[in-house]
């Protein structure tokens, strides 16, 4: 079992904390916050216990060069904002402004070094700079689920040269999925969307032996559909993996898994927004004509399922949610959701950047039991596999 540093003692210990702080920029400010303010109270719990807190963080993919305007500079800022806090930025790393930085600290003191990826060790995951970074403090914490699928030096070199623990976000992300895939409440379904289905295969393999029902939306369902010898007409659609659309499929059937797909659609001739569109059965899709949501009767029969789901996974909205009208079965589905995880129900978890956007869209964030930030950790926990910042966790010393 992993460690959690709510349970640590940190009165007077130095803490390098590694965080998340790639967030949206415009014009040099920060144009999103959500991500720092979710982080903010668990930092802001430490300072208070009398930790020194030590934030590192990659932003963008400066490949290993200083890149000015890929500085943590202005994210530090913006968070000290957000805590009401004066937070020092040291634009070093692991030279000796970063040891002086440190050493100066007091008792809930919070600083930001420098972009991780500035240094190539880090990418290297090289025990170099993982030796550097535990030389500045006492404790290691990763309050960075988002990166646990990387074994960079921040996640992986550095945690196994230190005590380590998670942070409170990292606490809540781990205990939220284990719930969801590792010991649901049953029965459980999952709703996976998504452009194109060759990225999500391994993905789909894993659910389909995880869960009761298994919900395939967005253009990734016109392959499935394709397979079964329907017409998408010129909706996206990758008729080359007609076979392991199939195979997974059969393997559903196999294991008890309800695999649901769309019945009927709205479609249009183009994605624009506002575009004229059409809703008909899925047998009658007109061959110039492009798949891009549920129909109604598709959601009626999601809809139908959801007073009897305990647990709920999502990733990837049912359509082309950025465009209106076909956001309407995303935003229909999501709503339900959110009642029935409020009236104590159903337990629900949703993760990936265009599945936020989408609830987001829906106003339901707040509503769901869970909603990760994280991207390509929160596919790759759901395809089964270990992540290196997690793992490391459990062995650090």
């Amino acid at each position: 079992m992993f460690r959690s540093i709510t349970e640590a003692e940190v009165s007077g210990r130095t803490i390098v904390v590694r965080v998340d702080l790639n967030v949206p920029m415009i014009n040099g400010k920060v144009s999103n916050d959500a991500r720092l303010r979710r982080l903010a109270p668990g930092l802001m719990n430490l300072s208070e216990r009398g930790a020194r807190v030590v934030l590192v963080s990659h932003f963008g993919r400066p490949k290993g060069q200083e890149v000015p305007e890929l500085s943590l500079a202005p994210i530090a800022a913006a968070l000290g904002k957000i805590m009401d806090k004066d937070i020092q930025f040291i634009s070093d790393l692991r030279g000796t402004a970063a040891m002086a930085g440190v050493r100066n600290m007091r008792i809930g003191d919070i600083l930001v070094l420098e972009n991780l990826r500035f240094d190539p060790g880090e990418e290297a995951n090289e025990i170099a700079l993982a030796k550097d970074l535990a030389a500045l403090a006492d404790i290691y914490v990763n309050d960075a689920f988002s990166a646990a699928h990387r074994a960079h030096a921040s996640t992986a070199a550095l945690p196994s040269l230190m005590p380590a623990f998670a942070g409170e976000l990292m606490t809540s992300e781990l205990r939220a999925l284990e719930m969801a895939l590792s010991m649901p409440d049953r029965p459980v379904m999952a709703i996976v969307g998504g452009s194109k289905v060759s990225t999500k295969f391994d993905l789909l393999y894993n659910l389909v032996t995880k869960v009761d029902f298994l919900v395939i939306g967005g253009g990734m369902a016109n392959t499935f559909l394709a397979a079964q010898g329907h017409e998408v007409g010129i909706s996206i659609c990758e008729p080359e993996l007609r076979n392991r659309a199939l195979d997974v499929l059969d393997r559903a059937h196999g294991l008890g898994c309800s695999v649901i797909l769309p019945i009927d659609a709205s479609y249009a001739p183009a994605i624009d927004q506002g575009n004229a569109s059409e809703i008909g059965e899925i047998t009658k899709i007109p061959s110039d004509r492009m798949i891009l949501d549920f129909g109604p009767e598709s959601v009626n029969q999601i809809l139908g399922l959801l007073p009897k789901i305990k647990t709920l996974i999502w990733n990837g909205p049912l359509g082309a949610f950025e465009f209106l009208p076909f956001n309407a079965a995303t935003q229909t589905v999501a709503n339900a959701v959110a009642l029935h995880t409020k009236a104590g129900s159903m337990r629900s978890v949703a993760g990936g950047g265009d599945t936020v956007a989408a609830l987001e869209q829906a106003g339901v964030i707040e509503d769901l039991t869970y909603v990760s930030s994280a991207g390509g950790a929160f596919l790759e926990w759901m395809e089964g596999r270990e992540l290196p910042g997690v793992q490391a966790l459990f062995y650090g010393t």
